[in-house]
């Protein structure tokens, strides 16, 4: 259970208080510190994946904390950066993205139930989204909006391509456990 690739996502978890304290420093560098802290975070979730499977680690514990270390520390850092950048073009994106995590999760959860987890799996276009969210907020995080403000707007347009493939990931999902809910629903009305 405690194996290198379940301590590397136990770490970007452990990240996750780090990553407040610093965000909320009141010194200049904080913005480059949350970055850096970010991208380590981001890196991590890369790398325990990758260990996992090269050196067959893959363990049930890992299956679930993983996910749920890259919701969590994606959740607390839009939330942040939300607090910096009060306004409906950045809650948007941010409402998206965390608004698709607990749908996803709870088809998930609710799939599994009835044995079908693996209709809804993680997807290719999944991760890739995954991918465009780390960077969009590590180029938020680390960059100050007041003095370098072409980064933010570089920033909150990769954060909306990370909230458009976050919607059509969650279309994907939706489509392939959609069999289920016509199915129980079909089951429903019978009784």
């Amino acid at each position: 259970m405690f194996n290198l690739p379940n301590q590397l996502t136990m770490l970007r978890v452990l990240f996750i208080p780090l990553l407040v304290i610093v965000f909320y420093l009141p010194w200049d560098w904080h913005f480059l510190a949350s970055g850096a802290i970010f991208g380590v975070a981001a890196l991590t979730d890369l790398l325990d994946g990758y260990l996992a499977r090269r050196l067959k680690q893959e363990t049930p514990f890992g299956a679930f904390l993983d996910p749920v270390a890259d919701k969590l520390i994606v959740a607390v850092a839009l939330v942040l950066l939300l607090e910096q950048n009060s306004s409906a073009l950045f809650a948007i994106p941010a409402m998206v993205i965390i608004g698709r995590e607990i749908v996803v999760s709870a088809l998930r959860e609710w799939m599994a139930e009835l044995g079908s987890r693996t209709n809804v799996a993680v997807s290719q276009i999944g991760k890739v989204k995954t991918v465009m969210q780390m960077i969009s907020i590590v180029v938020l995080l680390t960059f100050n909006p007041d003095t370098l403000p072409w980064f933010h707007w570089l920033g909150l347009a990769l954060l909306y391509v990370a909230a458009v493939l976050t919607l059509w990931s969650m279309i994907i999902y939706l489509k392939a456990a959609w069999p289920e809910f016509t199915r129980r629903s079909e089951i429903s009305d019978a009784e």
